[in-house]
Protein backbone atom coordinates (compact mmCIF):
# COMPACT_ATOMS: atom_id res chain seq x y z
CA UNK A 1 0.00 0.00 0.00
CA UNK A 2 1.03 3.31 -0.99
CA UNK A 3 1.88 5.66 1.75
CA UNK A 4 2.67 9.25 -0.48
CA UNK A 5 1.30 10.32 -3.47
CA UNK A 6 5.07 10.77 -4.71
CA UNK A 7 6.20 7.14 -5.06
CA UNK A 8 9.46 6.21 -4.34
CA UNK A 9 12.32 6.10 -6.96
CA UNK A 10 12.82 2.29 -8.48
CA UNK A 11 16.05 2.89 -10.55
CA UNK A 12 18.96 5.39 -10.07
CA UNK A 13 18.67 6.98 -13.69
CA UNK A 14 14.81 7.22 -13.43
CA UNK A 15 13.00 10.26 -14.95
CA UNK A 16 10.31 12.32 -13.34
CA UNK A 17 8.56 15.36 -12.80
CA UNK A 18 6.06 15.16 -10.06
CA UNK A 19 4.37 17.31 -7.49
CA UNK A 20 1.95 18.41 -5.12
CA UNK A 21 -0.41 21.68 -5.50
CA UNK A 22 -2.83 22.68 -2.84
CA UNK A 23 -6.07 24.68 -4.51
CA UNK A 24 -9.01 24.81 -5.82
CA UNK A 25 -10.00 23.01 -9.75
CA UNK A 26 -12.27 25.93 -11.77
CA UNK A 27 -12.89 24.30 -15.16
CA UNK A 28 -13.54 26.94 -18.18
CA UNK A 29 -16.45 25.05 -19.36
CA UNK A 30 -18.78 23.28 -17.11
CA UNK A 31 -19.44 20.96 -19.78
CA UNK A 32 -16.43 19.98 -20.64
CA UNK A 33 -13.91 20.23 -17.28
CA UNK A 34 -11.09 18.70 -18.47
CA UNK A 35 -9.51 21.73 -19.06
CA UNK A 36 -9.64 25.04 -16.64
CA UNK A 37 -7.03 26.46 -14.18
CA UNK A 38 -5.69 25.77 -10.21
CA UNK A 39 -6.33 28.46 -8.21
CA UNK A 40 -3.99 27.93 -4.88
CA UNK A 41 -4.91 29.33 -1.39
CA UNK A 42 -2.82 32.57 -2.44
CA UNK A 43 -5.37 33.15 -5.39
CA UNK A 44 -2.69 32.87 -7.96
CA UNK A 45 -4.23 30.88 -10.85
CA UNK A 46 -2.23 28.21 -13.15
CA UNK A 47 -3.22 26.85 -16.52
CA UNK A 48 -4.01 22.94 -15.75
CA UNK A 49 -6.06 19.68 -17.21
CA UNK A 50 -7.69 17.02 -15.85
CA UNK A 51 -6.17 13.51 -16.93
CA UNK A 52 -8.42 10.79 -17.70
CA UNK A 53 -7.94 8.48 -15.01
CA UNK A 54 -8.82 11.48 -12.15
CA UNK A 55 -11.78 12.80 -14.03
CA UNK A 56 -14.23 9.84 -12.85
CA UNK A 57 -13.19 10.04 -9.24
CA UNK A 58 -13.44 13.44 -8.84
CA UNK A 59 -16.95 13.85 -10.40
CA UNK A 60 -17.79 10.73 -7.80
CA UNK A 61 -15.98 11.45 -5.23
CA UNK A 62 -14.59 15.19 -4.40
CA UNK A 63 -16.40 18.47 -3.21
CA UNK A 64 -15.21 20.57 -6.30
CA UNK A 65 -16.07 23.76 -4.50
CA UNK A 66 -13.16 23.30 -2.07
CA UNK A 67 -9.27 23.18 -2.45
CA UNK A 68 -7.75 19.81 -2.63
CA UNK A 69 -3.91 18.42 -2.65
CA UNK A 70 -3.50 18.02 -6.00
CA UNK A 71 -0.97 15.47 -7.84
CA UNK A 72 0.66 16.74 -11.15
CA UNK A 73 2.92 16.72 -13.72
CA UNK A 74 4.68 20.35 -14.55
CA UNK A 75 4.67 21.49 -17.67
CA UNK A 76 6.36 25.27 -19.22
CA UNK A 77 4.73 26.59 -22.61
CA UNK A 78 6.69 29.71 -21.73
CA UNK A 79 9.89 30.33 -19.18
CA UNK A 80 6.97 32.16 -16.31
CA UNK A 81 4.31 30.06 -18.22
CA UNK A 82 3.45 27.08 -15.78
CA UNK A 83 1.37 24.30 -16.56
CA UNK A 84 -0.24 21.56 -14.38
CA UNK A 85 -1.49 18.45 -15.72
CA UNK A 86 -3.45 17.26 -12.71
CA UNK A 87 -3.23 13.09 -12.64
CA UNK A 88 -4.69 12.47 -9.32
CA UNK A 89 -5.72 13.31 -5.71
CA UNK A 90 -3.98 12.63 -1.87
CA UNK A 91 -7.02 13.22 0.52
CA UNK A 92 -6.97 10.00 2.47
CA UNK A 93 -9.70 11.47 5.08
CA UNK A 94 -12.64 12.12 2.16
CA UNK A 95 -11.39 8.96 0.07
CA UNK A 96 -11.69 6.41 3.28
CA UNK A 97 -15.17 7.64 3.70
CA UNK A 98 -16.87 6.82 0.73
CA UNK A 99 -17.61 3.51 -0.99
CA UNK A 100 -14.99 3.08 -3.45
CA UNK A 101 -15.00 0.60 -6.25
CA UNK A 102 -11.98 -1.66 -7.41
CA UNK A 103 -11.35 0.92 -10.74
CA UNK A 104 -11.32 3.67 -8.05
CA UNK A 105 -8.46 1.83 -5.82
CA UNK A 106 -6.24 2.11 -8.89
CA UNK A 107 -6.69 5.38 -9.78
CA UNK A 108 -5.95 6.61 -6.77
CA UNK A 109 -2.99 4.56 -5.69
CA UNK A 110 -4.86 2.64 -3.00
CA UNK A 111 -4.64 5.15 -0.33
CA UNK A 112 -8.22 5.15 1.51
CA UNK A 113 -7.03 3.54 5.30
CA UNK A 114 -4.28 6.32 5.60
CA UNK A 115 -5.01 8.79 8.46
CA UNK A 116 -3.88 12.00 7.45
CA UNK A 117 -3.77 13.97 4.10
CA UNK A 118 -1.06 16.41 5.19
CA UNK A 119 2.39 15.12 3.61
CA UNK A 120 5.91 15.97 5.60
CA UNK A 121 6.88 18.18 2.57
CA UNK A 122 4.11 20.35 2.82
CA UNK A 123 2.70 21.98 -0.27
CA UNK A 124 4.01 22.82 -3.44
CA UNK A 125 6.70 20.27 -3.60
CA UNK A 126 7.97 18.75 -6.36
CA UNK A 127 10.77 15.47 -7.25
CA UNK A 128 12.32 16.51 -10.57
CA UNK A 129 15.10 13.87 -11.47
CA UNK A 130 16.50 14.70 -14.87
CA UNK A 131 19.87 16.02 -17.84
CA UNK A 132 20.73 18.78 -16.55
CA UNK A 133 21.19 20.81 -19.98
CA UNK A 134 21.52 24.30 -18.67
CA UNK A 135 22.82 26.39 -16.00
CA UNK A 136 23.67 29.65 -15.21
CA UNK A 137 24.65 30.24 -11.28
CA UNK A 138 24.94 34.00 -11.46
CA UNK A 139 21.45 34.50 -12.86
CA UNK A 140 19.81 31.20 -10.79
CA UNK A 141 18.99 29.68 -13.95
CA UNK A 142 18.46 26.04 -14.25
CA UNK A 143 16.93 23.76 -17.59
CA UNK A 144 16.20 20.07 -17.10
CA UNK A 145 15.68 17.96 -19.81
CA UNK A 146 12.52 14.92 -19.01
CA UNK A 147 12.18 11.55 -20.98
CA UNK A 148 9.38 10.14 -20.68
CA UNK A 149 8.61 6.37 -20.88
CA UNK A 150 7.25 4.83 -23.75
CA UNK A 151 3.87 4.28 -24.68
CA UNK A 152 1.72 0.77 -24.05
CA UNK A 153 1.60 1.06 -28.62
CA UNK A 154 5.72 1.26 -28.11
CA UNK A 155 5.25 5.08 -29.02
CA UNK A 156 8.21 7.02 -27.30
CA UNK A 157 7.13 10.86 -26.94
CA UNK A 158 9.17 13.66 -27.06
CA UNK A 159 11.15 14.56 -24.12
CA UNK A 160 10.36 18.07 -22.88
CA UNK A 161 11.87 20.37 -20.73
CA UNK A 162 11.81 22.49 -17.36
CA UNK A 163 13.01 25.90 -16.47
CA UNK A 164 13.95 26.39 -12.96
CA UNK A 165 15.79 28.88 -10.19
CA UNK A 166 18.34 28.13 -8.43
CA UNK A 167 21.81 27.09 -8.31
CA UNK A 168 24.16 24.36 -9.58
CA UNK A 169 27.57 24.61 -10.91
CA UNK A 170 28.33 24.72 -14.31
CA UNK A 171 30.61 21.42 -14.23
CA UNK A 172 27.68 19.73 -13.56
CA UNK A 173 26.41 20.16 -16.64
CA UNK A 174 25.37 17.16 -18.77
CA UNK A 175 25.03 15.18 -15.71
CA UNK A 176 21.58 13.41 -14.05
CA UNK A 177 20.39 15.19 -11.71
CA UNK A 178 17.72 14.54 -8.78
CA UNK A 179 15.94 17.74 -7.80
CA UNK A 180 13.66 18.95 -4.68
CA UNK A 181 11.59 21.40 -5.74
CA UNK A 182 9.00 24.44 -4.15
CA UNK A 183 6.45 26.02 -6.10
CA UNK A 184 6.71 29.72 -5.97
CA UNK A 185 3.79 31.53 -7.85
CA UNK A 186 4.53 30.31 -11.44
CA UNK A 187 7.92 29.62 -10.67
CA UNK A 188 9.62 26.20 -9.60
CA UNK A 189 12.73 27.06 -7.38
CA UNK A 190 15.41 24.66 -6.45
CA UNK A 191 16.08 23.52 -2.45
CA UNK A 192 18.50 21.00 -3.06
CA UNK A 193 20.06 18.61 -5.55
CA UNK A 194 22.05 15.62 -5.94
CA UNK A 195 24.04 14.55 -8.84
CA UNK A 196 23.40 11.24 -9.63
CA UNK A 197 25.96 10.38 -12.32
CA UNK A 198 27.27 11.87 -15.89
CA UNK A 199 25.36 11.33 -18.82
CA UNK A 200 26.92 9.16 -21.60
CA UNK A 201 27.22 10.49 -25.59
CA UNK A 202 25.45 8.61 -27.89
CA UNK A 203 26.95 5.05 -28.32
CA UNK A 204 28.29 4.94 -24.71
CA UNK A 205 31.56 6.65 -26.29
CA UNK A 206 32.42 10.58 -24.96
CA UNK A 207 33.84 12.62 -27.45
CA UNK A 208 37.51 12.90 -28.11
CA UNK A 209 37.38 8.50 -27.40
CA UNK A 210 38.31 5.90 -29.38
CA UNK A 211 36.14 5.60 -32.13
CA UNK A 212 36.54 9.27 -32.47
CA UNK A 213 39.94 8.91 -33.40
CA UNK A 214 39.94 6.04 -35.23
CA UNK A 215 37.03 8.00 -37.40
CA UNK A 216 39.89 10.77 -38.11
CA UNK A 217 42.50 8.56 -38.92
CA UNK A 218 40.51 7.10 -41.71
CA UNK A 219 39.69 10.02 -42.59
CA UNK A 220 43.47 11.32 -43.12
CA UNK A 221 44.51 8.37 -44.88
CA UNK A 222 41.73 8.48 -47.61
CA UNK A 223 42.60 11.93 -48.07
CA UNK A 224 46.24 11.35 -48.27
CA UNK A 225 44.84 8.77 -51.43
Amino acid sequence: MRSHPIPPVTEPLQYRAIGIVRGKYIPNDLHHITRGRLVDLNGIELEAVLLGRVLALMRRHIDQDKPHLWVVYPRYREIDHLHLQITGIWEPSTLSQVNIGESDLEEIGDIKELPSDELPEGDNYFSIRGELIYTKPETEELVVKIRQRSKANGRRPLPFKLNLKGKIPSDQLRHFVSLEVRRNANQLCLEDYKVIAPIPTRGGKRKGGKRSILRKTTETRSSER
